[in-house]
């Protein structure tokens, strides 16, 4: 099989006799309907394997944990492309930030490789195309305290007469990262004096960011020949002032490809963090288009949870040596939040494995409440009884009610 393009615009294209379409899903083996795997608590459960060449089309599933709230962060899905050891994966990511969104949350969005369909985002699916010349391998560990249940359908193709044109392709690839919280600057280097946070002119526009290596955010560090294909970035904002200008951005995206690695001298340099994500001006409402979007905007002055994405699609960003993608966490990397991402790529195998960062465990993945949302929504609570009570005793409410 040559492997080529596959899009609407060639859809009738009629495909060799030896293409094959194939599918490996929960259904029931017994014919009844009982269409779902159960992974019990610590299990490593492997939910498809195959010997041979072809290419990964589609991945659907749908999942359940009863009475466990950030079970999407603890069931953790591996990939394994032509025989690739165990402790090796080419991705590595807790399943709901592979399917496009983290904090453990689901929600309904719509982009061109990954969607949430209703209801309530349930529905997971995947149109990364997945390349193999002998064959591949994907597990799922359940790192929830009970059991884990998930309905799935990998969608693949087999190519009996082989991969022809295999090193023309490279192997799927995602990581997943945290940074929580993320390391602030407190000096304005500038000035020698500490950021007032009171003064938003100051903690968004002061001071300038002399080594972005070493300060910024990590989205992707890859060695090898490849192509970035894009990520999204889960922010919790957890900085309760400045009070009246509590906007998490202003960081700018910095891409650092081959020869600029060395140099520390960033190869892309962007304008902020809602202009990387193709916005402007502090989004605070959602949106979903093909390559990029805003799945959760936050609260009441972007407190609480944020996540937007960026999908490198028509403009992969490629390198032959070795990538380092980073973006500042606020302004010079002033702000003090959670950061987490799923970056996604493509490179020749074998990959270095050794710079992949270390899956953290349950405690260090799972999303935390922080003071800021307490107060938060203590407020709303407390203002939503105030009001209440404040119609109950002030407006006659008898004439509305003729029964009473």
């Amino acid at each position: 099989m040559n492997l080529g393009k596959s899009s609407l615009n060639d859809i009738a294209k009629l495909r060799p006799d030896s293409i094959k379409r194939a599918r490996i899903s929960s259904y029931d083996r017994t014919g009844g309907n009982k269409d779902w795997v159960d992974i019990s608590p610590g299990e490593i459960y492997t939910i498809a394997q195959f010997q041979g060449a072809g290419c990964i089309k589609h991945i659907w599933c749908t999942t359940a944990c009863l009475f466990i709230k950030y079970s999407p962060r603890n069931a953790i899905l591996r990939m394994y492309w032509d025989g690739e050891p165990d402790d090796e994966p080419s991705v590595e990511v807790p399943i709901g930030d592979f399917f496009g969104l983290g904090h453990g949350k689901k929600r309904n969005f719509v982009s061109l490789p990954l969607q949430m369909s209703p209801q309530g985002g349930k529905g997971f699916n995947c149109w990364w195309p997945m390349p193999f010349s002998k064959g591949f391998k994907i597990t799922l560990e359940n790192d929830n305290p009970k059991t884990f249940r998930i309905y799935y359908y990998i969608d693949y193709e087999i190519y009996e007469n082989g991969f022809e044109n295999e090193d023309d392709y490279g192997r799927f690839h995602a990581q997943w990262r945290r940074e929580n919280p993320t390391m602030a600057k407190r000096i304005n280097p500038k000035t020698g004096k500490k950021y007032k946070p009171l003064r938003p002119s100051e903690f968004m526009f002061g001071g300038k960011n002399t080594d972005p290596l070493k300060e910024n955010y990590m989205i992707l560090e890859a060695k090898g020949k490849g192509h970035y294909c894009g990520c999204h970035l889960d922010i919790d904002n957890t900085t309760f002032l400045p009070y009246y200008l509590n906007w998490p951005g202003e960081g700018d995206d910095m891409i650092f490809i081959d020869e600029d690695v060395k140099k520390r001298t960033p190869t892309l340099y962007g304008t902020g963090t809602e202009d990387y994500v193709n916005q402007a001006f502090g989004p605070r409402e959602k949106q979903s288009a093909p390559y990029h979007g805003t799945i959760m905007p936050g609260g009441f002055n972007w407190w609480g949870k944020i996540s937007y994405y960026r999908y490198h699609i028509e403009d992969p960003v490629y390198f032959n040596k070795e990538i380092k993608v980073t973006i500042e966490h606020g302004h010079d990397n002033n702000r003090s939040d959670d950061w987490s991402s799923t970056a996604y790529w493509y490179q020749k195998e074998p990959h270095d494995h050794s710079i992949f960062p270390k899956l953290l465990d349950r405690d260090g993945r799972k999303p935390r409440s922080h003071l800021t949302h307490i107060v938060r929504k203590t407020s709303c609570l407390l203002i939503l009884f105030f009001l209440i009570w404040w119609f109950l005793f002030n407006v006659n409410i008898l004439p509305f009610f003729p029964f009473l």
